[in-house]
């Protein structure tokens, strides 16, 4: 697994599930431990420090059901239901199309949309990169800085106010990194 695969993993994950799901526990506990840092391909030691300092999953869930669960969240997490974001159905299309496996979950979650940037990157198809530049200009990038935005403006906790700066600078050095290998 490479970095822009780690980055999207990691990320992906912290969006997509419940602070306090099993799943996430050995990624707190490197978090906890400082040992993220390490792993991190980014220069972003400062944010990784304040998610450390504030990563203690009991106390993120409140925060993260306000944002990002219901009808009457904060922060629809859903490309859906933002004005640049493209329908569930599209995006549960093309991901199919490039064989990712999908649950019955809404595949426009934008975790999600970081899991399969990821899953895009492990597969290394020929056509993986195309794919991946589909992926962020048509399905992430046009709605994920007001998604982002809004998360930081509506967290109660440093977490998850400290995720969406750290998320921003990622997605960024990704789509720069997809443009490089581009040229």
């Amino acid at each position: 697994m490479n970095e822009f695969s780690i980055l999207c993993r990691i990320i992906g994950s912290l969006f997509n599930r419940q602070p306090q799901d099993p799943l996430l526990v050995p990624l707190f506990t490197l978090l906890r431990e400082g040992k993220l840092q390490a792993q991190w391909p980014l220069e972003q030691n400062e944010l990784l420090n304040r998610l450390r300092a504030n990563s203690d999953p009991q106390a993120l869930a409140a925060d993260y059901n306000a944002l990002f669960v219901g009808s009457e969240c904060k922060v629809p997490p859903f490309a859906s239901q933002w004005e640049n974001g493209r329908p569930e159905a599209e995006v549960r299309a093309f991901l199919t199309s490039r064989g990712m496996p999908l649950s019955d979950a809404p595949a426009d979650h934008f975790g999600v949309l970081l899991l399969a940037a990821s899953w895009l990157e492990d597969q290394s198809e020929e056509d993986e990169f195309a794919a991946q530049i589909t992926l962020f200009d048509d399905f992430l990038l046009p709605w994920c800085g007001a998604f982002l935005g809004k998360t930081e403006a509506h967290a109660t906790t440093a977490f998850y106010r400290t995720l969406a700066l750290l998320t921003r600078e990622a997605i960024q050095a990704m789509r720069e990194e997809l443009a490089e290998e581009g040229e």
